[in-house]
């Protein structure tokens, strides 16, 4: 299901303007004529249907443009990440006569509306998903060039694997824990238990591990004051809070459970559980964060012995990955899209 939307942003003479003559009207009109217009696709990623999972914008460029304007069209189309990609050919930017369908490495930036990221995943898979499936690209592997390295995106069914560096927690230093004490307790209030808090340095995001006697729905009731969140860190260490939960699909070695009850029921599909908020960038919940998974993924492998892991993000829109722990100190995530809305914008 799809829909069509144009974002012109439409100029208009004044009235002075067409007073003044028309050679002033035809100037006006030929800048008019000369203004870029870019294609655009959102893309709600770790979806199979739209309006779920989390919807990013991706902007294929045929040039290169400045940073400012990156910026511009992010915070115009203010969607948690837009994606910009271009074909590389070599080590140089093809800004001509480019090839989307034959390419099979491009360069990949993200920006939300306030700023540019180093990583994102569902922005990423959504790139893949546009080049694969609305530009043509025959690939079944295509790499893109990031601030966080090469990454890679294969075909694989109706899903697409993503490639991401591993990102494992590792314990808060006492200092900071005492630090972060009071973020901890504005994430998830009083009533609820945590079992355990850990840190990656180099995506700066924050495991709050829920004890596991708490609930999906305790999880999802989840109500954190992103402004109380801000007024409590200025974002130096911590750009996101993860809130994780064990989820109730069963171990081999472990016995299922035959009684459980309905709002348990649909964990049970799962083995991680999770929500993401990450106000520091501009969002204040995400809904399904690729990021964020290359750090749950190997701190909930290591706790329960499996590398290969079905999560679920319970944000209100929701969304699945299944993550794959790998030896090489790489992450595999694997996702399906959908496109929601294909056109244009002038700028």
């Amino acid at each position: 299901m799809a829909f069509t939307l144009m974002l012109n942003s439409l100029s208009k003479l004044s009235g002075d303007a067409v007073r003044k003559g028309s050679s002033t009207a035809a100037a006006a009109l030929l800048i008019r004529k000369e203004r870029m217009k870019l294609n655009i696709f959102t893309v709600d990623a770790f979806a199979h249907k739209p309006f779920a999972g989390n919807p990013a914008a991706v902007v294929p460029l045929t040039q290169t443009l400045q940073d400012s304007a990156l910026q511009d069209i992010a915070r115009e189309l203010n969607l948690s990440e837009t994606a910009y990609v271009i074909p590389v050919n070599g080590s140089a930017i093809t800004d001509e006569n480019c090839s989307w369908a034959e390419s099979c490495r491009f360069s990949l930036r993200w920006f939300t509306p306030t700023n540019e990221v180093p990583l994102c995943g569902h922005a990423t898979l959504a790139t893949a998903h546009v080049l694969f499936r609305h530009l043509g690209n025959t690939n079944n592997q295509i790499e893109f060039e990031t601030k966080s390295g090469v990454l890679l995106a294969r075909r694989s069914g109706e899903k697409i694997v993503l490639d991401f560096p591993k990102n494992p927690p590792c314990e808060l230093h006492p200092t900071l824990k005492a630090d972060l004490a009071g973020l901890v307790k504005a994430a998830v209030r009083d009533d609820l238990p945590v079992k355990e808090l850990k840190i990656s340095h180099e995506t700066k995001k924050l495991l709050i591990r829920l004890a596991d006697s708490c609930t999906r729905k305790d999880l999802e009731s989840l109500r954190p004051d992103t402004g109380l969140l801000m007024s409590l860190h200025d974002g130096t260490v911590i750009k996101g809070v993860m809130v994780t939960l064990r989820g109730r699909l069963p171990l081999e070695e472990e016995v299922e459970e035959k009684v459980i009850n309905d709002e348990e029921q649909d964990s049970k599909q799962y083995h991680v559980l999770s929500r993401y908020f990450a106000p520091w960038n501009g969002i204040p919940e995400d809904p399904v964060t690729g990021g964020a998974h290359t750090v749950l993924g190997p701190y909930w492998s290591e706790e329960l012995g499996i590398t290969t892991l079905k999560c679920r993000q319970c944000s209100p829109r929701g969304g699945d990955l299944e993550v794959t722990i790998r030896s090489d100190g790489r992450v595999d995530l694997a996702g399906r899209a959908t496109t929601v809305i294909q056109g244009s914008i002038n700028i």
